[in-house]
């Protein structure tokens, strides 16, 4: 079933990797998104396609979790070919987990996991079914042996992202502690009835 997606069977470690990629439909589209501004535009279209020639396919059911807050499996990222995922996340005071985000194709997730092996900090569940490229740690280890040049370019573009978010994140808790400091000093400006 994984590899019906790119129809043919994913090479081997020293099996030619290094060739031209000559892929199906799937595997360009893949190497088309994975450049996309949702994911690593700082690749080349020959570079990407190098990375998916690492990747598996896969496909995911309509209402599966796949990745769980807490999981200790980070030993994957993937991309998001077709389909939509809801990024959730649990919050003390709930009962129910709060939507972070919604991601569709050409988005990567689990790229942090990837790159620290930390535990995953939210839950992903297929809105819709779902066609995505896993590039596992061992693909990506295959990847920095038999391909450093492409690899380390795949690093870059992923540390990159990563710091994107970081910058975005950092934004949002300034303007929420700006937020608590103005309501916190209009709490104690009012007088008491």
């Amino acid at each position: 079933m994984l590899n019906s997606i790119f129809r043919k069977k994913p090479p081997q470690a020293g099996s030619g990797r290094h060739g031209t990629t000559q892929g199906s439909p799937a595997a360009d589209l893949a190497a088309e998104l994975l450049i996309a501004p949702t994911a690593l535009m700082q690749l080349t279209l020959e570079e990407a396609r190098v990375v998916v020639r690492y990747m598996q396919p896969q496909r995911i059911d309509k209402g599966t979790a796949f990745i769980h807050e807490g999981d200790q499996d980070t030993g994957f990222m993937m991309l998001l070919l077709d389909g939509e995922v809801t990024v959730e996340t649990l919050v003390v005071s709930r009962v129910a987990p709060i939507t972070i985000t919604v991601l569709g194709p050409g988005s990567l997730i689990g790229e942090l996991g990837l790159l620290d092996g930390e535990a995953r900090y939210a839950t992903c569940v297929a809105t819709t079914p779902l066609r995505c490229a896993i590039l596992s740690r061992e693909a990506l280890d295959l990847l920095m042996q038999e391909n450093c040049l492409v690899a380390a370019k795949l690093l870059l573009a992923l540390s990159m992202r990563i710091g994107v978010r970081l910058r975005e994140v950092t934004g949002k808790l300034k303007m929420y502690a700006q937020l608590t400091q103005a309501m916190e000093q209009e709490l104690t400006s009012r007088p008491t009835a």
